[in-house]
């Protein structure tokens, strides 16, 4: 919701970028953005794609699809990167701690994506849609990581 005058909330501000980076992605089937943010300020971002210097799913076809896979599954089967990884690989290209961050993205981040941004020292993620990988949500739970969903009641107003 956007603050008087027009401005967007903090957190409308991050979401509207994470949905521009997602504009990036080179996946055939989802195109995810991600934003990691600490107090106010953008540390790095990540779109789903293939590694670098590799050929692009829109250039050689979708694996994964051809073969008919849901989404959610045997995901190492896909030639690319999700966007929360590659936020945090350009973060540690750079040298940039992502202790304390917060995680903007444009979808809930699977099981993988989950243990990394654990690991990765992050505390907060905002997403905006659902994904199918019950198993994530369970272990951000444990590990205490607060996750928000972006557009629900609660999380319209500015909170960061």
């Amino acid at each position: 919701m956007p603050e008087r005058g027009g401005r967007p909330s903090w957190d409308q501000y991050f979401m509207e970028i994470a949905h521009l980076v997602a504009k990036r992605s080179t996946c055939l089937r989802r195109q995810v953005g991600a934003v990691l943010v600490l107090n106010k300020h953008i540390l790095s971002t990540g779109y789903n794609g293939a590694p670098s210097g590799l050929e692009h799913c829109l250039d050689v076809g979708c694996l994964r699809q051809e073969l008919g896979i849901p989404s959610g599954q045997q995901q190492e089967i896909c030639r690319g990167i999700h966007a929360e990884q590659n936020a945090i690989i350009q973060a540690a290209l750079h040298g940039v701690s992502t202790e304390g961050a917060t995680l903007y993205c444009t979808n809930q981040p699977c099981t993988q994506c989950a243990k990394m941004l654990i690991n990765a020292g992050v505390k907060q993620i905002i997403y905006e849609g659902e994904y199918p990988d019950e198993l994530a949500r369970q272990l951000l739970k444990e590990a205490q990581l607060a996750t928000r969903r972006w557009g629900s009641i609660d999380s319209r107003g500015d909170r960061g």
